[in-house]
C-alpha cells in the first residue's frame, strides 16, 4: 500500500511535555526514503520509562515499508519500557497501519535436544529405509532391463546395436590402457612385496602361485570392477542425470519411448561385455608385471615363472575370475542409471547423485566379491 502527496524527506520535531515525549513525525515514510527515514530513526534517543506520544498526523505518504520502520521503532521504546501511544493518524493511512500492527511473525521453531540413543535409532531407520527404497528403485531397473532384453530377442530393432557399441567403446575401449597399467603395477607390487617375505622362509619361488591365483580369482576383476565403476558408472550417472535435468526423458516419453529401452539397456549391456575382456586384460598385465618384478629383484627366470605358474593355476582359476565380471558388470550399470533417474534440476543434485553411485558401486561389488568367494568355497573350488 503506498500513498504519495509530496516528494519532501522524512523528519522528526521532539518535544517535551512534561512527562511525555512527543514525536511529531512528518514528511513521506515510503521505500525511497527508507534508508534515511531508517538513519533518522536511529540517531534519535529516547530516554527509557518515559511516556512516548507518535504523532504522525504530518505522514504525508506512507507505505508498508515506513509503517514497518515506525512499528519497529515502537516495539524497540517499549521493549525499553517506555509507553508509547500513536496518535493523528489520518484515515487513509489507518488501514495499513492497523494491519502492520496486527502482524505478529510465528515464533522461531524449538526443537527438543533428544540424547545420542534416540538420534542413533532414529538415524539408523532412517538409514534402513533408504535402502529399501534404494533396493526397490535397482529391483524396478532390473525388471525392465530383463524385459528390455527378452523383447528384443523376437524384434532385434530394439537392442539398438548402435548405441551398445557406442558405450562399449567408452567403456571397454577406451578404459583398456588405464585398466592395464594399474593392474601391471598392482602384480608388480604383489610380487614385491610377496618376494620379500617370502624369502625370510626360503619359499621364494612360491610368490608366483601367490600372484597367480591372486590376481586371477580376485584382483583382477575386483580392481577392474571398481576403475569401471568410478570411471564409466560415474560418467553414465551424469548422462542420464544432465538429460533428465533438461527434461529430455521427459520428452521421450511423450514421443512413445521408453528410457529404459533408449538409455539403460545398452549402457549395460555395454558394461557385461566390456568388463569380463577388460578383466582378462587386466590379469595378463598383472602376470606380466609380476614376471619382471621376480625376475629382476628374486632372480626367477621367466621359463620357471611359467612352469611354475602352469602348476598353480588352471584354466577353472581363470573362469572364476571371470564369472564374476557381469554380475558386477550389471550391478553398476544397474546403480549408475537408478542414481542418473533420481537426479533433480539443480547442479548439486547431479554432483551429490554421481558421487553416491560411485560409492554405492563399490560397495556393492565388494559385497558380491565376498559373497562368491564364499560360494566357491563351499563348492570346494
Amino acid at each position: 500500500m503506498n500513498i504519495h502527496q509530496t516528494s519532501d524527506q522524512p523528519h522528526i520535531a521532539v518535544r517535551q511535555e512534561g512527562k511525555a515525549l512527543n514525536l511529531v513525525i512528518g514528511g513521506p515514510w515510503t521505500i525511497r526514503s527508507g534508508e534515511f527515514a531508517e538513519n533518522l530513526l536511529a540517531t534519535l534517543e529516547v530516554p527509557p520509562e518515559n511516556e512516548v506520544r507518535f504523532d504522525i498526523s504530518g505522514v504525508t505518504s506512507i507505505d508498508t515499508a515506513g509503517a514497518w520502520l515506525l512499528h519497529r521503532f515502537r516495539a524497540r521504546l517499549e521493549f525499553a519500557g517506555a509507553r508509547v501511544e500513536m496518535v493523528g493518524i489520518a484515515p487513509q493511512h489507518r488501514v495499513l497501519i492497523d494491519k502492520i500492527e496486527e502482524h505478529h511473525p510465528p515464533p522461531a521453531p524449538t526443537y527438543r535436544k533428544s540424547n545420542g540413543l534416540v538420534r542413533f535409532l532414529e538415524n539408523t531407520g532412517k538409514t534402513a529405509f533408504r535402502v529399501l527404497d534404494d533396493a526397490r528403485s535397482v529391483l524396478g531397473i532390473l525388471g525392465a532391463f530383463a524385459a528390455g532384453v527378452v523383447r528384443s530377442i523376437p524384434q532385434p530393432r530394439h537392442l539398438r546395436g548402435i548405441s551398445v557399441i557406442h558405450n562399449f567403446d567408452r567403456a571397454g575401449l577406451e578404459a583398456t590402457s588405464i585398466i592395464m597399467l594399474m593392474s601391471f603395477l598392482i602384480g608388480a607390487i604383489i610380487a614385491q612385496q610377496g618376494t620379500f617375505y617370502l624369502r625370510k622362509f626360503g619359499a621364494d619361488l612360491f610368490v608366483v602361485d601367490l600372484v597367480g591365483v591372486l590376481s586371477l580369482r580376485e584382483l583382477g576383476v575386483l580392481l577392474t570392477a571398481i576403475m569401471v565403476a568410478g570411471r564409466s558408472g560415474s560418467a553414465f550417472t551424469a548422462e542420464i542425470g544432465a538429460m533428465k535435468m533438461r527434461e529430455e526423458i521427459d520428452a521421450l516419453r511423450v514421443i512413445g519411448m521408453s528410457a529404459v529401452e533408449v538409455l539403460v539397456v545398452p549402457r549395460i549391456l555395454a558394461l557385461m561385455i566390456a568388463i569380463p575382456i577388460l578383466t582378462f586384460l587386466a590379469n595378463l598385465a598383472a602376470l606380466f608385471g609380476a614376471a619382471l618384478v621376480v625376475w629382476f629383484y628374486a632372480g626367477i627366470p621367466p621359463q620357471t615363472y611359467l612352469i611354475r605358474l602352469n602348476e598353480a593355476i588352471d584354466v577353472q582359476t581363470m573362469l572364476i575370475g571371470l564369472a564374476k565380471a557381469p554380475f558386477m558388470a550389471l550391478i553398476i550399470g544397474l546403480i549408475s542409471c537408478v542414481e542418473g533417474l533420481k537426479v533433480g534440476g539443480s547442479a548439486e543434485s547431479l554432483g551429490r547423485h554421481t558421487t553416491l553411485s560411485v560409492v554405492k558401486s563399490i560397495f556393492m561389488v565388494i559385497v558380491v566379491d565376498g559373497i562368491f568367494a564364499m560360494f566357491f568355497a563351499a563348492i570346494g573350488i
